[in-house]
């Protein structure tokens, strides 16, 4: 049994009874504490009865004791990160205070990923305190970023997206504590911007316009029950658990870099026992996910207006599609699906801002983010490369015309075995950590899909006229479409002339940056890196 934890032991006859690791019981035990408190803000301490200000202080204490709670004394670093960055947001000047507070929660964010190896090694706990800290520090840059395109710039200059979130004064500290202290997200998440959270703690978040459904007008102020979705979140949480007990402890990543196994194995019995022992990772992102939507949604928090059928929607703060991420035939659709929150995270403060190659800085931050381990930045660096291959592939068979069509199921299934196997091979160092076992599964497989991801491309053009075409088309550039475009309320949109952040690069497309929610809605979902 593994007693490794720097939080409190007072569950460990728990852990010796399940067999798990205190840290673990430690997490579980306080997620659903967490789960039982949200259900009570919001029957209790409803804001029509109770004051925004109790609301924060009950959100902020609690979010501190289950953080001392399960990492002891280590949770000083995580009120450490929070008094600076607030010393930095009360007292730098609004046009360089996300500079300021990027560097400084990077900053100590990797100061502590550093620490973390050379005091730890590669022994982790399985539930770490530099979690929380990361959590933190995508709220303060957030928060940052916020506060800067509220008072420092104009609205003319903002997107559709920057304009919703931005901050027009400087939060309190009880509002800033009880942001990023929260016992519904200090453990597991999610990211939530503050104007959205804010919303939900004064009573405002199910303020909506009057909308009509099939004939039925639905009142401008209504709050739906979240108990449906939150008993059927609950029950994917259960699911989870079960596999992920299960198939971890049968199907070790490990295992894929191991010599014995990889000189005894066939081709295609490590192929296979690959793709597995990389699914059998999932349940485990899966149940700590689902477990925090349920926990907010439980509070009243992530309410998102309703469908074309009038039935609410619980999805505002949604980490994951799991359905979309199993089922996926592309690796789009994966990176569209999977740590949702963490990918908007990653383009509202990288990839819509930066200048020049923003798809790389996204995934240099995506990886510092997560950390210093080699094998982090040996999956996001290869992810940049296999995304930019997988874009030129489809769209130069997108432009063949072979003549005949494959049976639907044949391109369905085809297409899913490739992917799947495709992210399994890239995501594999990120579960090694380090780089000579991942280089020792590589070798082995004498870095087949590297190569081919390189002479993909070599030799496939960037872009593309009709194949058999006697005349090729020439480019058309963004800024010649959106010329013509007009907005129905605001005017002309700003031009944006990088690729937009929704499409592939490689792909024309006519979204401004007043549209991209609109292609973003289009898309179900984001197309950011992300971890």
């Amino acid at each position: 049994m593994d007693v490794r934890t720097t939080g409190s032991t007072l569950l460990l006859p728990l852990s010796g009874m399940s067999g798990l690791p205190l840290d673990q019981v430690n997490f579980v035990a306080c997620q659903f504490l967490a789960f039982i408190a949200a259900c009570l803000l919001r029957l209790y301490w409803h804001p029509s009865q109770t004051s925004p200000w109790v609301r924060h202080v009950i959100a902020a204490s609690l979010g501190t004791f289950l953080i001392i709670f399960c990492f002891g004394w280590y949770a000083t670093h995580c009120f450490v990160q929070v008094l600076l960055c607030y010393a930095v947001l009360t007292f730098a000047s609004v046009g360089n205070i996300h500079k300021f507070i990027f560097v400084l929660s990077m900053g100590y964010l990797m100061l502590i990923q550093v620490s973390r190896i050379y005091v730890f090694g590669y022994g982790l706990f399985s539930t770490d305190f530099s979690g929380p800290l990361m959590l933190m520090t995508q709220k303060v840059t957030s928060l940052a970023f916020q506060i800067h395109d509220g008072l420092a710039k104009e609205e003319a200059d903002l997107t559709v997206d920057q304009q919703r979130f931005a901050m027009r004064a400087r939060p309190s500290f009880l509002e800033f504590l009880s942001y990023t202290l929260n016992f519904m997200s200090i453990l597991a998440g999610p990211c939530t911007c503050y104007k959205d959270y804010i919303a939900f703690i004064e009573g405002r978040n199910f303020w909506i316009k009057e909308t009509k459904f099939d004939g039925k007008c639905l009142p401008g102020r209504i709050e739906p029950s979240p108990l449906p979705v939150v008993w059927k979140k609950l029950l994917i949480v259960a699911s989870c658990s079960v596999l992920f007990v299960t198939l971890s402890k049968t199907f070790p990543a490990a295992r894929n870099a191991d010599a014995e196994f990889i000189a005894s194995a066939s081709l295609s019995t490590r192929l296979c026992y690959l793709l597995v022992s990389v699914q059998a990772v999932r349940p485990k992102y899966y149940f700590a996910w689902t477990l925090a939507d349920a926990i907010n949604n439980a509070a009243g928090f992530g309410f998102n207006g309703y469908d074309e059928n009038g039935r609410s929607r619980w999805d505002l703060i949604s980490n994951l599609n799991i359905w979309k991420i199993e089922t996926a035939t592309d690796i789009k659709s994966i990176v569209n699906n999977w740590n949702i929150q963490t990918s908007l995270w990653l383009k509202r403060v990288c990839y819509t801002r930066v200048p020049v190659y923003p798809t790389a800085a996204t995934f240099a931050l995506s990886a510092a983010w997560h950390g210093v381990y080699p094998g982090y930045y040996m999956t996001f660096s290869c992810g940049v490369l296999f995304i930019h291959a997988s874009r030129r592939a489809r769209h130069f068979f997108r432009q063949l015309h072979l003549g005949w069509t494959p049976p639907q199921l044949s391109r369905v299934i085809v297409s899913w075995l490739v992917t799947q196997f495709t992210v399994a091979y890239v995501v594999l160092p990120f579960l090694l950590l380090a780089v000579e076992p991942s280089l020792r599964f590589y070798s082995s497989l004498n870095f087949f899909l590297h190569i081919m991801v390189v002479l993909t491309l070599l030799l496939l053009p960037r872009t593309f006229g009709h194949i058999g075409s006697t005349h090729s088309q020439l480019p058309v550039t963004k800024a010649t479409i959106l010329g013509k475009h007009k907005d129905s309320v605001t005017g002309p949109s700003p031009v944006d002339t990088r690729p937009c952040p929704i499409h592939n690069d490689d792909e024309l497309c006519t979204h401004s940056n007043q549209d991209v929610e609109v292609c973003a809605s289009s898309h179900n979902g984001s197309a950011w890196p992300q971890g």
